[in-house]
């Protein structure tokens, strides 16, 4: 209790810091917008977020910056789940969106054009821009900086050991082949007991398959969403082998049963207790399987499988955003103490040694210890990880290529001409948007996704 008490106190110490740090106007309004000490009045702001692999340690942050903070600060914490971005996205139309969003690499694109997110620079010292990196299209768009790292993510098979002991299997796949392969022996030594060799959570497609072709795609080389930087075009074609693989999985009676209404907790649950021989997802499993859904089953990461055994490009270690303020919000300064908070070193550090996230901070990830937590040494970064480029997202008309390729998985059909179609709606919608000055979409031809990897492996 003590040691907690300490950590509170200094992390509300360097949140004191860090808003301390700001600009002259935000210490001017602090005392009427902030609900400071003087008001009398608490000042209640909204924080959302989609993140559930790390929800009861972020309670306890909230709850402790609740119950020590002297500006009379309260934060309502809202987990929501898959349906994050739609729920956003219904609140900025009624008029009652959060205060503070939790933005993701996929995300904060998209949230910035479409007006959801304030600049956050008139906080921001020179101290504060050189400690927290800046990077541009991931934390910062146009020269204005809309969220800072937290943690980076890396990407990696999760597998059941004994189920992989009891089917034979010395070690995880590493081609799409030996991917249907093993998930079919791990489906058949599983039967007994209900076990299935492979699933996703195929609820959300968009979800399931950022956790999954996507990678099988950058570390063959191709790029994870689609977009061929070398061109400058939108070219699917290289994920006929990923969608045909996991086709065949499903058609095999491999797959977990019910993956259509699979959301990503459920399915973290079933693994837990010895039902999935294996899946894709993010480094942030290693926190699940301690806290969320203690494991009962013996389990590790693994890098992911490429599509022929080669691996031409990097497996994308995602990061460099986390928390952003609503531009909606009449409570900016009561938001970024809150923020200022959340991004205390003391803070960030538990983050990372709790096996939440690699920390991307610098100052951090050099005092933050390895964490101590079962699985996280086969989430560590290797010298296959690395950051690709951001690409160009463009309002497409008609059915999304995630959408497309699960209804082909489940039903079938001609996936070339489900190719065709996608590549020339997404060029169409790129063209557009190029045109219209919403995105830039420039060749490169000496673009190498070799270049990308290693860079974070230590």
């Amino acid at each position: 209790m003590k040691k907690r008490l300490l950590i509170t106190l200094a992390a509300l110490v360097m949140a004191s810091s860090l808003a301390a740090c700001g600009s002259n106007k935000a210490e001017e309004n602090s005392g009427t917008e902030s609900g400071g000490s003087g008001s009398g009045e608490k000042t209640v702001i909204s924080y959302w977020t989609g993140d559930r692999h790390d929800s009861e340690f972020i309670k306890e942050m909230v709850d402790e910056f609740n119950a020590a903070n002297t500006d009379n600060i309260e934060v309502d914490l809202v987990i929501k789940g898959d349906d994050f971005d739609q729920a956003l996205d219904m609140s900025f139309q009624t008029s009652e969106p959060p205060d503070v969003i939790r933005v993701k690499e996929n995300t904060i694109q998209t949230f910035y054009k479409k007006g959801y997110l304030a600049p956050i620079d008139e906080f921001l010292s020179d101290e504060l821009k050189g400690k927290f990196p800046e990077m541009p299209n991931l934390n910062s768009f146009e020269g204005k900086r809309y969220s800072l790292p937290n943690y980076g993510t890396t990407m990696r098979l999760i597998y059941n050991k004994e189920l992989f002991a009891k089917a034979g299997v010395a070690a995880p796949p590493t081609t799409l082949a030996e991917l249907v392969d093993v998930a079919k022996k791990l489906t058949a030594a599983g039967k007994e007991s209900g076990a299935y060799g492979f699933a996703q959570n195929f609820k959300n497609p968009g979800s399931a398959l950022g956790r999954s072709s996507r990678v099988i795609a950058e570390v063959s080389g191709y790029g994870g969403f689609g977009y061929d930087f070398k061109t400058a075009q939108y070219d699917f074609s290289h994920f006929k082998p990923i969608i045909e693989a996991f086709k065949q999985i499903k058609d095999d009676g491999s797959m977990l049963p019910g993956v259509e209404s699979l959301d990503i907790d459920p399915l973290r649950a079933q693994f837990a207790e010895g039902k999935i021989g294996m899946y894709l997802s993010f480094s942030a499993e290693a926190g699940v399987y301690t806290s969320q859904f203690p494991a009962k089953i013996d389990w590790a990461a693994a890098p992911v499988p490429s599509i022929d055994g080669s691996f031409n490009g990097a497996s994308g270690f995602l990061g460099g955003q986390w928390l952003a303020i609503s531009s909606k919000t009449k409570k900016k300064e009561a938001a970024w103490k809150f923020m200022s908070y959340m991004y205390s070193e003391s803070l960030l550090q538990q983050y990372q040694e709790k096996g939440f996230g690699i920390s991307m901070v610098p100052s951090v990830s050099e005092v933050a210890a390895t964490p101590k937590v079962n699985g996280i040494e086969g989430f560590l970064p290797n010298q296959y990880d690395g950051v690709w480029p951001v690409y160009p997202v463009v309002a497409v008309q008609g059915t999304k290529s995630d959408d497309a390729f699960f209804k082909y998985m489940v039903s079938g059909g001609d996936l070339d001409a489900i190719i065709k179609d996608l590549n020339g709606r997404y060029n169409e919608a790129l063209a557009q948007a190029v045109k219209n000055g919403e995105v830039k979409a420039e060749p490169d031809p000496n673009f190498d996704p070799k270049t990308l990897a290693g860079k974070f492996a230590k």
